[in-house]
């Protein structure tokens, strides 16, 4: 072979390694290998869009989460982790953004955390702080008028925590009652609503919090008699001292929560998270964390 041929081959081979490394998206080491993942990967299901790119440009997609609910968005102490499903959720997106698994996602740190509260979230994804929002966050014909939501990813009931000597049964048991509830939530309507469309003769007082540790010490302390949230949320902060009552109502669907004019990034966010039902990891990733 002539020396012409051999460079030329040699700098064909040199040219594959190199669209080859760009393309290995998370698993490269610089922030133009996965932009060039993230395009091609973008690019086999169609044209990114402006609010995508944004995200690709910035290198990491920023997600508001819970911090104090377990096994949905919960911070580790020992680690200061994040953990929970809603965390491996927002690990899920970041890799179809990037185009890579979830893992490499994970291990790249792909994705900024910032907790959030009932009260915050939605102003979060206001001002741009974060892309979106994966925090126990109900989906309501009122917010969707604000913000975009996607598909349910888990559905669940509004319940009661009580301590096991309050003498508290059910519902009913509620007239003065104070009841403690998360600023921001629709907890207090859709009970009252409840009350009211039950005909139950009860007329309990509502105390906002801002945070579920303040909420349970609450209870704990007396000072408020129930702890009323989604029973999901109820089952992390539940122990040998309290107990969930059976009463159950108005069940609600968890979406992600992005800025209503990103329609791009909306798109590809419920794509996830269908595939992921189809697929039935969501149901997985339930079970590994516990949830039911």
């Amino acid at each position: 072979m002539k020396k012409s041929s051999m460079k030329a081959s040699a700098l064909m081979m040199a040219a594959a390694m190199m669209v080859s490394a760009a393309l290995t998206g998370c698993g490269g080491s610089g922030s133009a290998a996965t932009t060039a993942a993230a395009d091609t990967t973008a690019a086999a299901d169609g044209a990114v869009t402006a609010d995508v790119q944004k995200i690709i440009d910035a290198g990491v997609l920023k997600v508001g989460t819970k911090v104090d609910v377990p096994k949905f968005g919960m911070q580790n102490t020992a680690t200061g982790e994040m953990e929970g499903v809603e965390v491996d959720l927002a690990y899920e997106i970041a890799g179809k953004i990037f185009g890579c698994t979830a893992e490499e996602a994970k291990a790249k740190k792909l994705v900024a955390f910032q907790g959030v509260t009932a009260k915050t979230r939605g102003p979060l994804i206001d001002n741009g702080e974060v892309d979106m929002v994966i925090a126990t966050y109900t989906i309501t014909p009122e917010r969707k008028e604000t913000w975009n939501f996607s598909d349910p990813y888990y559905t669940d009931a509004v319940g009661l925590l009580v301590l096991k000597d309050s003498g508290i049964k059910s519902i009913e048991d509620l007239d003065g009652k104070v009841i403690a509830v998360s600023q921001g939530s629709t907890t207090k309507k859709v009970m009252m609503e409840y009350i009211a469309e039950k005909g139950f003769n009860v007329t309990p007082e509502f105390e906002e919090f801002d945070g579920y540790p303040s909420m349970a010490a609450a209870l704990s302390a007396k000072n408020v008699d129930v702890f009323s949230v989604d029973r999901a949320i109820l089952a992390g902060y539940n122990d040998d001292s309290t107990e969930i009552l059976p009463d159950r109502f108005a069940e609600q669907d968890y979406g992600v929560a992005t800025k209503l004019d990103n329609k791009g990034l909306a798109d590809l966010v419920n794509g996830v998270v269908n595939d992921l039902k189809s697929s039935g990891k969501m149901d997985e990733m339930l079970k590994g964390w516990g949830i039911e």
